[in-house]
């Protein structure tokens, strides 16, 4: 069993840091693309990869040659998130193309496998006022959550579902709590799925589209 100082330790190293960051975006990654991220060797990318999954903060799978990973689940991405959000601040970029990156995902992006940057903490706001979540005692899903969920999402947490139907996640560049947990995955899917969002490159970042404007002001109050 991990200790809280073998656990701690896994993140104590930039490459292996780095490689948790990049997988937040929810998607699975091969070695090779960790390692030209991170820039490091192939064989130095794959001895931290073995760590990290050993540590149980990664997953993998093989297709052919290729070696996929990504975050073990929606426990390690908020550990990730949650010790970005403790760091001193936020790099300053050194290329323009970084700082258009990073002020890209400040806007809005994704936490794993929910919506984060000043978009995710619109929407939880958002929801907090329409009275969709609970924030006087903790965080809770109210009755009418619920039912907003299932008719505007079409989800409903499955029986003895263990995940949490919402949570917190510390947002690193806002300093405020976005939400987590199922209820913001039902929502970040959603938003996918339905063209509200879209992808931009191959990070992070997420784009409002013009059908997303329309749907957040019209479903949650949200101007973006």
């Amino acid at each position: 069993m991990s200790t809280l100082a073998d656990t701690a330790a896994l993140f104590a190293d930039r490459t292996r840091a780095a490689f948790c960051e990049a997988l937040l975006d929810g998607r699975a990654w091969t070695s090779g693309e960790l390692a030209r991220h991170a820039g490091v060797g192939a064989s130095t990318a794959s001895e931290q990869i073995s760590r990290l999954v050993a540590g149980g903060l990664l997953t993998e799978e093989r297709q052919g040659r290729h070696r996929y990973v990504r975050l073990a689940g929606p426990e390690a991405a908020a550990l990730t998130e949650a010790l970005a959000g403790y760091a001193a601040g936020t790099p300053r970029p050194r290329t323009l193309r970084a700082a258009v990156r990073q002020d890209a995902e400040a806007r809005a992006r994704t936490c794993y496998d929910h919506l984060a940057g000043r978009l995710g903490v619109a929407l939880a706001d958002a929801m907090s006022a329409r009275g969709l979540v609970d924030t006087a005692s903790g965080i809770a899903v109210t009755p009418a959550g619920r039912a907003w969920l299932a008719d505007t999402l079409d989800y409903r947490q499955p029986a003895g579902s263990r995940r949490p139907l919402v949570r917190t996640c510390l947002d690193w560049t806002e300093r405020r709590s976005h939400l987590a947990g199922a209820l913001g995955a039902a929502l970040c899917a959603a938003s996918l799925d339905r063209g509200w969002v879209r992808r931009v490159g191959s990070g992070r970042a997420v784009k409002v589209t013009p059908e997303g404007t329309t749907a957040f002001g019209e479903l949650l109050g949200v101007g973006v």
